[in-house]
């Protein structure tokens, strides 16, 4: 019978996977500090703003209008950004090596 306190080779990530990982979390962790950064941004040139009178979307508008403003920085951040991420990612991943 196999002993099953042992660890299988195939059940451990090699080094070069794991460091892979750890990457991409500080990727992801730059991106979304990026989009928020933009987020706040966005809000303060006043995209979102609601509009008065006839044609306005009234309370719904102003209900969500935060989550269109955050969809816009996201997507900003996909398309390259104004190149914080990187910059984050770059501090974050030689803060993560000492």
């Amino acid at each position: 019978m196999p002993n099953l306190s042992t660890t299988h080779p195939a059940a451990t990530a090699p080094p070069s996977l794991k460091q892979k990982t750890q990457d991409d979390a500080i990727r992801n962790a730059a991106n979304q500090l990026e989009a928020s950064f933009l987020t706040e941004m966005l809000k303060s040139a006043g995209l979102g703003k609601s509009r008065e009178g006839l044609g306005s979307g009234g309370e719904g508008e102003d209900q969500f209008s935060s989550f269109l403003i955050r969809a816009q920085a996201e997507q900003i951040t996909e398309a390259g950004g104004i190149g914080l991420a990187e910059s984050l990612y770059h501090s974050l991943k030689e803060s993560s090596h000492d």
